[in-house]
């Protein structure tokens, strides 16, 4: 059973579910177009994630049927700041960009959950993600160059990285909509879902990664986030090898090599 954190906002619904953390997008009269509340519960959230041993992973989902359509371009400069979301910018002058996972990202597995449009900013922040489950239904797309606009959340950057550039190319250049089957077929997506399924799922890949050791997964995560082409592979390897170390000399690393020598499911704790 999840439960409320108050860390919550208006446009964000934050939630502790045994080792998850459950954030819920939730502006759908405005088609979960960002807003200060939003990202500031984002903000709380991916934090809280890093810094609390407890959770292991978390899952991003929306209500209504858009997951997010970005940017607010109706509401655009005139949308007005909340008091708490200004004093953290004060504090975090990138708080904004903390919230839609460009910068400093939690060095912890991050599900995705996509049911409808996620346009603009919902796919860019999808970008930031790890393993992403879409419903049958769900459409994707960079669609910033049809507005004008650039997409500043990352996408020219960290889209042809994780698909071929000429795909990467054709979806940042046109602005136009991309099926969920094409997600899929690109490698923008892990899995296709019936409609109403995505969360279901996402929190069955959420249980899986939660039985294994937390800190094999946050040393593997640390990796993934880290250990990019900007580095040379020797360099790659080296740093990989610092974070191995401690995992190796771990109780848990003891208690699975132990667990499968008696033929058991392990019992991690995180020590």
């Amino acid at each position: 059973m999840a439960t409320e954190l108050p860390i919550s906002t208006e446009n964000c619904i934050v939630e502790q579910e045994g080792h998850v953390l459950i954030v819920t997008l939730n502006r759908p009269e405005a088609k979960n177009a960002f807003s200060p509340e939003m990202l500031l519960g984002l903000y709380k959230a991916w934090r809280l994630l890093d810094e609390d041993d407890n959770l292991r992973c978390a899952i991003l989902t929306a209500n209504g049927d858009t997951f997010c359509a970005g940017m607010d371009l109706k509401a655009g400069a005139e949308q007005r700041s909340t008091q708490e979301f200004m004093e953290v910018m004060g504090k975090v002058p990138n708080v904004h960009w903390q919230a839609l996972l460009r910068e400093n990202r939690p060095c912890k597995p991050l599900i995705l959950a996509v049911e409808g449009y996620a346009l603009a900013g919902g796919t860019e922040i999808l970008q930031g993600t790890d393993i992403r489950v879409a419903a049958e239904d769900a459409i994707f797309g960079v669609t910033e160059v049809a507005r004008g606009l650039y997409p500043m959340s990352g996408s020219t950057i960290r889209l042809r990285k994780q698909i071929p550039y000429c795909l990467a190319a054709e979806i940042l250049l046109l602005g136009e909509h991309v099926t969920a089957q094409q997600a899929l077929d690109f490698g923008l997506i892990n899995r296709i879902v019936p409609k109403g399924q995505t969360l279901a799922e996402a929190k069955k890949i959420a249980e899986k990664i939660c039985a294994n050791g937390p800190l094999a997964v946050k040393a593997v995560t640390t990796s993934l986030r880290q250990h990019t082409e900007h580095l040379s592979e020797d360099e790659a390897m080296l740093k990989s090898d610092e974070l191995a170390g401690p995992v190796f000399a771990s109780k848990d690393a003891k208690e699975g090599m132990r667990a499968f020598k008696e033929k058991r499911p392990a019992v991690f704790t995180g020590e």
